[in-house]
């Protein structure tokens, strides 16, 4: 099955990305399955499997900024979907794409950079 949604990074992403790819081999697998597991389940299907959660105070009738939870990781072994790994993307409704913002780790950042978010949003707004 194709992907009905079109995917892209910031390049803050991509940065984060590659920082954690070292840590956590698994990751570029796990995160093509959180791909169709959350984001495509959540917004294409309209299943809410609690995985994702919409964040307040960023979300608009055109642009939803998420946050996924339940990521499963199998580098980190026995934890699950609980992994502590969190990414932030930014859906568009209307044309169906997704914009990943940041990833990172709960055991080396306790939350998301809503300065970060706050700057794409004001990018993809004009």
């Amino acid at each position: 099955m194709t992907s009905k949604i079109n995917y892209g990074e910031t390049p803050e992403f991509q940065k984060d990305f590659k920082k954690l790819l070292k840590k956590f081999k698994s990751l570029e697998k796990d995160f093509e399955l959180a791909k169709i597991a959350a984001i495509e389940l959540y917004h294409i299907q309209k299943i809410n499997n609690l995985s994702v959660f919409p964040m307040q105070g960023f979300c608009t009738e055109e642009i939803q900024v998420c946050k996924i939870k339940k990521f499963a990781c199998r580098a980190l072994k026995g934890r699950g979907a609980k992994s502590g790994i969190r990414i932030i993307y930014a859906f568009h409704v209307i044309n169906l794409k997704i914009d990943f913002i940041e990833i990172y780790f709960k055991g080396e950042k306790e939350n998301e950079d809503r300065e970060r978010i706050k700057d794409y949003l004001k990018m993809s707004s004009k």
